[in-house]
């Protein structure tokens, strides 16, 4: 157990557990299906797989939702669709994302195309999440940042950062990770050469996080991925071997 880390994260174990929402298919067929999507986003469902990960997430019309360090917001649309008027979908960036997301975001219109879209801009280490305010969480090929350094890219509190999160998620919800793999036993090193992570140390630090794993999915595994190659090498760039995880809070 990482010293401190668990320091805390029993303050707000006695809120009231909302009723789980139970999954919509129809509701999720029909986000993927609108006609009103991006093209460069139905051009990346091929290899996403959007309609089977949103099923393996349970996500449903009016969960909250947040979807962190979101990109140019490629899920964040699909969630704000899915979950609706009654719904609402937090779309986190950090100053570093935007410059790579200013065009897709500049397409993706959130104030007049989906509404339901709050755009949250905050480094991870100033990151403040209301206590059990979300049904799900998106973490979608960040969680290996948390161990790049670079110059333009502010060091991680990793701890501080999944505290919160463990503590912004309601008891019964769940937290889905998605993230570019690397080979079986690779040290956290594989993060700032590869901007790959292995699938045991997410599963490893986010269990004594207090987290519990619930279920691991192969649907986006590219077996053609040598995994110990840059996930920007223009040989895989955009169909790296992905895992995805589903967590929820002890």
């Amino acid at each position: 157990m990482l010293p401190g880390i668990l320091l805390g994260l029993g303050l707000h174990q006695a809120a009231a557990a909302d009723a789980p929402t139970p999954s919509n298919p129809d509701a999720i067929a029909a986000a993927v299906d609108a006609g009103q999507r991006l093209t460069r986003d139905k051009l990346r469902d091929a290899d996403r797989h959007p309609q089977q990960v949103l099923q393996f997430l349970e996500i449903a019309p009016g969960q909250r939702v947040l979807d962190l360090f979101s990109g140019g917001g490629y899920y964040s649309e699909l969630l704000a669709r899915v979950v609706g008027e009654r719904g609402k979908v937090v779309a986190h960036n950090n100053q570093a994302y935007l410059p790579f997301a200013k065009a897709e975001l500049a397409e993706r219109e959130y104030a007049t195309r989906l509404p339901n879209v709050e755009l949250l801009l905050s480094e991870a280490n100033d990151l403040t999440l209301a206590a059990a305010s979300f049904d799900r969480i998106f973490f979608v090929l960040g969680f290996h940042d948390m161990y790049y350094h670079e110059a333009d890219w502010p060091e991680i509190d990793r701890v501080k950062l999944l505290r919160a999160l463990y503590l912004s998620l309601k008891p019964g919800g769940y937290l889905a990770i998605i993230d570019h793999d690397a080979l079986p036993g690779a040290d956290v090193s594989s993060a700032h050469e590869y901007h790959r992570l292995a699938k045991q140390e997410v599963i490893t630090l986010m269990t004594q996080m207090g987290f519990e794993l619930l279920a691991s999915s192969e649907l986006l595994k590219n077996p053609e991925d040598p995994l110990n190659i840059s996930v920007f090498d223009p040989s895989i760039k955009g169909k790296s071997s992905r895992y995805l995880l589903k967590f929820t809070r002890n």
